[in-house]
């Protein structure tokens, strides 16, 4: 039996915490914020003082920024709908980043709150 992507983030889903964005947007200064969408993704509007690095890149990346050597760090991961959020923390966990979290329906729920975004 093959799976989808959906069904991959179904099951990543089950191993990982989601968090919802007004506890983010209420917590904001507490966590390191990961943008795991593409860069005109995140160009076009992301949380404050998110840091982006694409989903397909993320193994690669994440190791070689300053911002990202604390494992134990409180960390929020989102993209534009909890898909790609999802599979990243649970990757992120793989990684060692025990306290990575996602935000449940990723920046368009964000945005559908009204909550505070950043324009480039």
């Amino acid at each position: 039996m093959s799976l989808t992507a959906m069904d991959l983030v179904a099951l990543a889903k089950k191993t990982i915490v989601e968090i919802i964005p007004e506890t983010v947007s209420d917590n904001l200064a507490t966590y390191l914020i990961l943008d795991v969408r593409e860069p005109a993704e995140y160009s076009a509007g992301h949380l404050p003082n998110a840091i982006n690095i694409p989903r397909g890149v993320l193994e690669f990346k994440i190791n070689n920024l300053s911002a990202f050597q604390n494992k134990e760090a409180a960390m929020v991961v989102y993209c534009q709908s909890g898909g790609r959020s999802a599979l990243a923390t649970e990757t992120l966990h793989k990684l060692g980043y025990q306290h990575a979290v996602s935000m449940e329906g990723g920046f368009a729920a964000w945005q559908i709150k009204g909550l505070r975004s950043v324009l480039e």
